[in-house]
């Protein structure tokens, strides 16, 4: 089906900042536009704040001051609902409550012509439900934009039970001529951003906890080793601690209490406590302008490392070696079992398992430090390291100061499995897999979402392709071996892949 032509009349009803962000979205596409708002005023207002912005930006030389006038043209604030009856398509933006939006959608039903599309901006309520009260559900879809609407591309086109496959065609076709980067997905709980983004923040949440590591070491692992824009702490403050810990309950009650989005007694005690984040000025961390910013924890030596022994290859971190080449290391390379030797320590990529246990299980001793994975090794400023309590200063020392000669911050973690960017990454895409298995998305909607909706450096699918399924699959078997729980259970689908020896996108 086709998108809707540019003389499509758009309604958007609520003036919020995320009904204000997609009026504003529409109106620059060239569509005229009503915002319609119960509060009196509020529609006005709004649209006279996004004049205000696109002033700004004909003022910095961003936008044609005959482009502005024409969207200001284009959009007009609504005085009720009666206002709405010729429009093409309808988007809700209010409150999120379920029984609210219902009888608004009857209302509608009742008012517009039978071709006028009705659509919701929910990010987490069912549309089935929302429209198992219409006489016409198929007309009724879901359109989730995410905040601030007009920056951000991705838009989830929401599918419900009923909702026409055209028409949901139709809006996905809108979004693109939009200038958005629309994806498909069932009506599920969290959709594909809030339901595959919760290990983000749950695992570092979980190591937290344990006493893994502590914020700010957390955080910067995942930025300068992850490539990921912002840790879990820093991105859960400014979401606000409130919005983010509801979402996980509200996940994990509709997944009937699912293990993997547990949500977490530390979060919880912030809300609380009202500790929500920037908003009230101390979450994770405190944001008072005198309030010093803690470091992350970095490990340093003074020793001098000329050389190292590289046995076999080190798989998904062999950039590591090129970069310790580039550095002046000299790197002697022998056959063996994927490790490096530097002085009495071995250095190996984690497979998952605890460095303790490794060491025991392969008979390596008490030196063995584990490594962290990075986004690209080549580029990362940090990187974690495990190792047992047991281990040997000297030894600790020389694979610190062999890191720190290819220009790496070294942080260490306690002897946890899989250690920070490991863990979250396996446990990013495992999540991902069952949403494909169950039929919420493809795997490249998948993708597409995390990087254009949370901006993550890659795709959790193509991120586990190119780590290779099999030895991913290793990682969360002794994930879920070291922590005994379902949380840490691998995807079937992951399974299945790895045994063909196929990849996420080989069968997308």
């Amino acid at each position: 089906m086709d998108p809707l032509s540019q003389n499509a009349r758009i309604a958007v009803i609520g003036a919020g900042a995320m009904g204000a962000g997609i009026a504003q979205v529409a109106a620059q596409a060239g569509h005229p536009v009503l915002l319609l708002d119960n509060r009196p005023g509020a529609a006005a207002q709004a649209i006279a704040a996004i004049d205000q912005r696109l002033g700004q930006r004909v003022l910095k030389g961003k936008l044609e001051q005959s482009a502005l006038e024409a969207i200001r043209q284009r959009l007009q604030p609504a005085q009720n609902l009666e206002q709405l009856a010729d429009s093409d398509l309808i988007i809700e933006a209010i409150a999120e409550q379920l029984p609210a939006k219902q009888q608004l959608f009857a209302e509608l039903e009742a008012l517009c012509r039978a071709d006028c599309i009705l659509a919701s901006n929910t990010s987490s309520l069912s549309i089935t439900a929302m429209a198992a009260g219409l006489r016409h559900p198929q007309r009724l879809l879901g359109l989730h934009f995410f905040n601030p609407a007009p920056v951000m591309a991705l838009v989830e086109v929401v599918h419900g039970l009923a909702s026409d496959p055209a028409l949901a065609q139709c809006l996905y076709r809108t979004m693109s001529r939009w200038g958005k980067h629309p994806v498909h997905t069932r009506s599920t709980p969290g959709f594909i951003v809030n339901r595959v983004a919760r290990p983000f923040y749950g695992e570092s949440l979980r190591l937290l906890q344990e006493g893994a590591g502590d914020c700010a070491t957390l955080d910067a692992l995942l930025r300068e080793a992850g490539g990921f824009a912002m840790g879990a702490f820093e991105l859960t403050d400014l979401i606000g601690q409130d919005i983010n810990y509801a979402v996980t309950c509200s996940v994990h009650s509709a997944y009937y209490g699912d293990p993997r989005f547990q949500p977490s007694l530390i979060q919880k005690e912030l809300v609380d406590a009202g500790y929500l984040g920037r908003k009230t000025g101390r979450g994770f961390y405190a944001y008072a302008e005198d309030a010093p910013r803690p470091a992350a924890a970095r490990l340093s030596s003074d020793s001098a490392v000329e050389h190292c022994v590289l046995e076999g290859d080190l798989g998904w971190a062999a950039p590591l070696v090129q970069r310790l080449e580039a550095h002046g290391v000299q790197v002697i390379r022998r056959d063996g079992r994927s490790m490096l030797r530097v002085g009495e320590a071995i250095l190996m990529p984690s497979d998952g398992r605890l460095a303790g246990q490794r060491a025991r299980d392969e008979g390596l001793g008490n030196n063995l430090v584990l490594l962290d994975l990075a986004l690209d090794y080549r580029q990362a400023s940090r990187l974690a390291i495990s190792c047992s309590s047991a281990i040997a200063p000297q030894a600790l020392d020389q694979a610190v100061a062999l890191l720190q000669r290819a220009g790496l911050q070294v942080s260490r973690l306690s002897d946890t499995p899989a250690l920070a960017v490991l863990r979250t990454v396996a446990m990013l895409a495992n999540e991902a897999a069952d949403a494909v298995l169950q039929g919420v998305a493809s795997a490249a909607d998948i993708d597409l979402a995390m990087r254009s909706g949370v901006n993550y450096p890659l795709g959790p699918l193509a991120w586990a392709d190119r780590l290779g399924l099999e030895p991913l699959l290793k990682v969360l078997e002794h994930l879920q071996g070291a922590y005994g729980e379902e949380r840490y259970r691998p995807s079937l689908l992951l399974r299945r892949h790895a045994a063909q020896g196929r990849g996420f996108h080989d069968c997308a």
